[in-house]
C-alpha cells in the first residue's frame, strides 16, 4: 500500500492496477477511475479451459469457486467502478477503451 500511495502522490502519475484486495477502495479517491472489467461465466469457463500459459481453472474445484466468487463479489465492484468493459470484446476493442478512459489514445 505505501509503494502505490508514493506513486499516486507523484505530480500526474499514471498507474494501472489490477486485481481485488479488500483495501482497494482506500485508494479510490486518488484514482481517476475505476474500471471493471467483465465477462459472463460461460466466456470466462471457455477462456480458463482453452488457455495454456496457466493451469488454474482446468480443475472443476477451481472453475468452480472462481465462478462463485465472480457471482458474489462483481455486483460490489460493479457499484464502486467509474467504468465496465465487457471483455468478450477484442482485446484491441478493451485495450483501446481502456486507453481511451485513461487519455493514453492519442
Amino acid at each position: 500500500m505505501e509503494a502505490i500511495c508514493t506513486i499516486l502522490n507523484r505530480p500526474d502519475p499514471i498507474i494501472f492496477l489490477s486485481g481485488c484486495s479488500l483495501n482497494q477502495g482506500a485508494f479510490y479517491p486518488a484514482l481517476r477511475h475505476v474500471i471493471l472489467l467483465t465477462a459472463l461465466p460461460a466466456l470466462i469457463t471457455a477462456r480458463l479451459a482453452t488457455r495454456t500459459n496457466n493451469p488454474f481453472g482446468k480443475d472443476p474445484a477451481e472453475l468452480a469457486r472462481a465462478l462463485a466468487l465472480q457471482a458474489e463479489i462483481e455486483p460490489l465492484l460493479r457499484r464502486s467502478a467509474t467504468h465496465v468493459i465487457d471483455t468478450s470484446a477484442s482485446l484491441a476493442a478493451v485495450v483501446s477503451e481502456v486507453l481511451r478512459l485513461s487519455g493514453l489514445d492519442q
